[in-house]
C-alpha cells in the first residue's frame, strides 16, 4: 500500500511539473534603457523572482530600448499588445496625463516634504496604490502596472564648472527629465533639454548640452558622465522621489492564474524594498570611486536654487490641480498623508542625518 501511495504521489508531482512546463509563457519585455543599465539589473532580479514563485510558468525575455519600438512608444506598445510588458518610469507618460508625474517623480516631494521612503508609505498604506491603478484607466490604457523601483533623492547633476548661484546655473544647457520637473527648470530660467538616458553622454561630448542630471552616483557612473564633467552636486529638488514601473498588457494579465497574479504582486513588493537597500550601498560605493579614482569634486548646491525651484514647483502643482480633476485628487491624497506622516518622518530623518554626518565627518 505504501508503495502504491508513493507512486501516486510521484505521478501527481510529475504531472504538476509537466502542466507547468506545458503552460509556461515567455513574455517579451522592452525597457527604455540598454540591458547593461543598473536599473535593468534590478528589473531582472524582479522577473527572476516571478519565475521562481510561479514554478516557471511565467518567464521573461528582457529587450533593450528600441528592440521593437522606440522609447516613447513603449507604453503604447504594451497597451496594444505589440510587446507583452515594458519597463519605464511613470513620469515618462506625463504627456498622456500630468498625474503620471505624481507617481513617477513627484516634483519637490510634491511640495509637501515627501521623500522616497515616505512616498512608499503613502503608496502602500495611504491610498496611493488605488490611485495608481486608476491612473491607467484615466489614460485609457489596457495595462496592469506594478511599481517596482523607488529611488531617490536624485542628484542635482553634473556641471563643467562650479555653480555658486542660480545665475551661474542659468548659463548652461541642462538635461532634465520630461514633464513637470523639467518644465519647472524652464520656469526659473534654466535652458532645460529633455532626452533619454542613453543620449546624454553623446550630447555632452558633442556640446549639444553643457550639464546634465540622470539619477545618482551608481547609474550616473555606469553612463560615464565622469568622463566629461567633474563637478557633481548631490542635493536637488526636481526628483526627490523617482519610481520605475513594470507594465503588462491587460489581456495578458487577465488571462493569468490567480497564483501568477499573486506572484507578480509579491515580487513587486519585494522589489520595492530590495531596490531601496540595493541603491544605498551601490551609490555609496560609486560615490567613493568617483571621488577617489575619477577626479570628481562634490559641490554644495547654491542656496537660492532651493527657494527658486520650490516656489516654481508649488506654482506648477497648483496650476495642474486647477486644470485636471484626477491630478487634484492624487495631490490632495498626498497632502492629506503628508500632514499626518511628514512631521514625524522629517523629525526622525533630521536625527538620522545628524547621526550619519557625525560618522561621515570622521572620514574626511
Amino acid at each position: 500500500m505504501k508503495k502504491i501511495i508513493s507512486m501516486i504521489f510521484g505521478v501527481i508531482i510529475l504531472s504538476s511539473f509537466l502542466v507547468t512546463g506545458a503552460n509556461a509563457k515567455t513574455l517579451k519585455c522592452q525597457t527604455v534603457l540598454n540591458t547593461k543599465a543598473d536599473e535593468v539589473k534590478m528589473l531582472k532580479d524582479f522577473t527572476d523572482t516571478v519565475t521562481t514563485l510561479t514554478g516557471g510558468s511565467l518567464k521573461f525575455e528582457i529587450l533593450p530600448a528600441g528592440a521593437v519600438v522606440g522609447v516613447k512608444e513603449t507604453l503604447d506598445a504594451v497597451d496594444k499588445g505589440l510587446i507583452d510588458c515594458g519597463f519605464a518610469w511613470t513620469h515618462y507618460w506625463s504627456g498622456d496625463h500630468p498625474a503620471a508625474m505624481l507617481f513617477g517623480s513627484p516634483v519637490a516631494g510634491a511640495g509637501v516634504g515627501i521623500d522616497n521612503i515616505a512616498f512608499l508609505s503613502w503608496f502602500q498604506y495611504g491610498g496611493g496604490k488605488e490611485l495608481y491603478d486608476q491612473l491607467w484607466k484615466e489614460m485609457g490604457r489596457d495595462i496592469k502596472g506594478f511599481m517596482i523601483q523607488p529611488v531617490g533623492p536624485e542628484a542635482l547633476g553634473w556641471f563643467p564648472k562650479p555653480i555658486k548661484t542660480m545665475a551661474d546655473f542659468r548659463k548652461y544647457k541642462f538635461r532634465t527629465p520630461p514633464g513637470i520637473p523639467g518644465q519647472t527648470y524652464k520656469d526659473i530660467g534654466v535652458a532645460s533639454v529633455a532626452m533619454g538616458g542613453g543620449d546624454i553622454l553623446p550630447a555632452l561630448e558633442a556640446g549639444t548640452i553643457d550639464a546634465a542630471e540622470w539619477c545618482c552616483p551608481k547609474p550616473d557612473m555606469v553612463f560615464g558622465f565622469q568622463k566629461v564633467l567633474k563637478h557633481y552636486y548631490l542635493q536637488g529638488l526636481h526628483q526627490v522621489v523617482v519610481n520605475a514601473d513594470f507594465y503588462i498588457t491587460g489581456k495578458t494579465y487577465n488571462a493569468m492564474s490567480d497564483h501568477e497574479k499573486k506572484s507578480l504582486e509579491v515580487a513587486a513588493n519585494a522589489s520595492l524594498a530590495k531596490s531601496l537597500s540595493y541603491r544605498i550601498y551601490e551609490n555609496g560605493k560609486a560615490l567613493r570611486e568617483l571621488t577617489t579614482k575619477h577626479g570628481v569634486i562634490l559641490e554644495d548646491t547654491p542656496s537660492d536654487y532651493f527657494t527658486e525651484y520650490m516656489a516654481a514647483a508649488k506654482k506648477s502643482l497648483e496650476t495642474n490641480a486647477a486644470k485636471n480633476p484626477f491630478f487634484k485628487k492624487v495631490w490632495d491624497s498626498m497632502k492629506e498623508f503628508a500632514d499626518i506622516a511628514v512631521p514625524f518622518w522629517a523629525g526622525a530623518q533630521t536625527s538620522n542625518a545628524k547621526l550619519g554626518m557625525a560618522h561621515a565627518n570622521t572620514l574626511k
